[in-house]
């Protein structure tokens, strides 16, 4: 299903193409591929974990938050870091601090001690995933190839998302849930190996300073939202937690939006990108993407296990069709893209995969897989095409000397998304004790994600380019 990544990495491992541009893509990808993989192998062990350890889906939305808050917080610093010490070293140093995260997660013997494990893995995954990404610009000067080289590394690191629920599924069953952490040891001693060996350092001699009040104040932003959005699904949005939570985010967004005016073009976002309608839009839609897609597959997760009693591993076969397709169109996508420019992909990825989370409103606790596979295959379909579309328009709209920059952003605006759109699926859906009110909330959370969809698509369509700049036109 995924021939095109599949064929490019034999041809990028053949003996004499260490450190060429295909080579370093590939590279590239494992790390991409590592952290994708460890959010689909941990949606498939929620409920797992929440027996193990006995927690709520308040404490499961932590374990899936407390990694996807670092690495929403830290992204646009460690692609500034990237900029500035060399963005290899900084994708190196992600890898190790990823590696002892995982394998502290799987030794963890506690909900408090996993959550803090798991932040300790969004930290290596946001000083990785940023620099993966500026590194493949770099390896790609042209906006042609480079909008094929993203299709790829979406496709590549998409072959996480049909393997994660597998994998996982199958760890689950028979190892328990600790072992969908440590997989992940050895394939980083593999990935640091590999990357030491072919990745060149790259670093711009004009790089911004940090930016640490931005840092901290975009940090704290995230966290009060999240758990206000949590802590309201607990007890209730009038409670005095959520309140203080809600207050403290409005605080931190006035000390964020002060901080980053007063530092001008050195800032963590810099006003001049966010004045850019094309930038501001690929954005702004990257993160809809992530809030949609994976609040929706947290409350998913849950659905296919706690309310229809599938195994783990079945449950993972479930959503194979669901995943399968972003690995097989996300270099279609690229290609696309690269042809056409990101506009008209984008908006048909949205809509298609909008239609499908429109048809999953529709199941219920006996709906069986006839009824479930429409609904992932055009939720699939549509985010392969969505993907490098709006990572493409991101990059193409800054300067190349940026590109670190840009790409943390995008992938900053995704991470903020998914992390919000957790908290607010899990809030929404209830415990799934409750099954009642719980489907009532899934449905729920399906159709608002088709809603969001649609409107992002006609974001697209009035602000996203047309056509990427360069020699794009001439592409084959």
């Amino acid at each position: 299903m995924a021939a095109a990544p599949v064929t490019l990495l034999r041809r990028a491992v053949r003996p004499g193409n260490s450190g060429s541009p295909r080579t370093v893509l590939v590279v590239m990808c494992a790390g991409y591929f590592l952290v994708l993989l460890d959010v689909t192998v941990v949606n498939v062990a929620l409920p797992a974990i929440g027996s193990g350890l006995g927690t709520d889906v308040g404490g499961l939305q932590w374990v899936v938050d407390g990694y996807a808050l670092a690495l929403a917080s830290l992204m646009l610093t460690s692609g500034a870091a990237g900029d500035r010490y060399g963005h290899k070293r900084v994708v190196l140093t992600g890898l190790g601090v990823f590696g002892a995260g995982s394998l502290a997660c799987g030794l963890a013997q506690s909900v408090g001690v996993l959550v803090a494990a798991r932040v300790v893995q969004g930290v290596g995954a946001a000083l990785l995933l940023p620099g993966t990404l500026a590194i493949i610009g770099r390896a790609f000067p042209d906006d042609a190839a480079r909008a094929r080289a993203i299709g790829v590394w979406a496709g590549i690191g998409s072959l996480a998302l049909p393997a994660g629920p597998l994998v996982g599924g199958a760890l689950v069953d028979g190892l328990g849930w600790r072992a969908v952490f440590l997989i992940n040891v050895p394939v980083v001693a593999l990935a640091l190996l590999w990357s030491t060996a072919v990745v060149r350092e790259s670093r711009e001699d004009r790089a911004r300073p940090p930016d640490l009040p931005g840092m901290l104040s975009g940090g704290v932003l995230l966290l009060a939202t999240t758990y206000a959005f949590i802590e309201g699904g607990r007890s209730g949005a009038g409670s005095p937690q959520v309140l203080t939570a809600a207050a403290v985010g409005v605080a931190a967004l006035a000390v964020l939006a002060a901080a980053e005016l007063r530092r001008g073009d050195d800032a963590m976002l810099p006003p001049t990108l966010l004045r850019r309608p094309a930038f501001a839009a690929a954005n702004t839609t990257a993160g809809i993407m992530n809030l949609c897609t994976l609040g929706t597959l947290f409350v998913l997760m849950l659905f296919l296990q706690s309310v229809q009693h599938r195994s783990a591993l079945l449950a993972g076969l479930t959503v194979v069709p669901l995943f399968a397709p972003l690995a097989v169109m996300a270099p279609v996508g690229g290609r696309i893209t690269s042809r056409f420019g990101p506009r008209l992909p984008a908006a048909a990825g949205l809509l298609v995969a909008a239609s499908g989370l429109a048809l999953l409103a529709r199941s219920g606790a006996h709906s069986g897989y006839a009824d479930l596979l429409p609904a992932f295959l055009l939720w699939g379909i549509g985010c392969g095409l969505l993907t490098p579309a709006v990572v493409a328009a991101a990059i193409a709209t800054v300067p190349a000397e940026r590109s670190g920059l840009a790409s943390a952003v995008n992938n900053t605006a995704r991470q903020t998304g998914g992390a919000i759109g957790i908290a607010v699926a899990g809030a929404v859906a209830g415990q799934p004790g409750d099954q009642a009110r719980f489907l009532r909330g899934f449905h729920a959370v399906a159709l608002g994600s088709a809603c969001l969809y649609a409107a992002a698509a006609a974001l697209v369509l009035t602000l996203l380019p047309g056509a990427l700049t360069g020699t794009h036109r001439h592409a084959e």
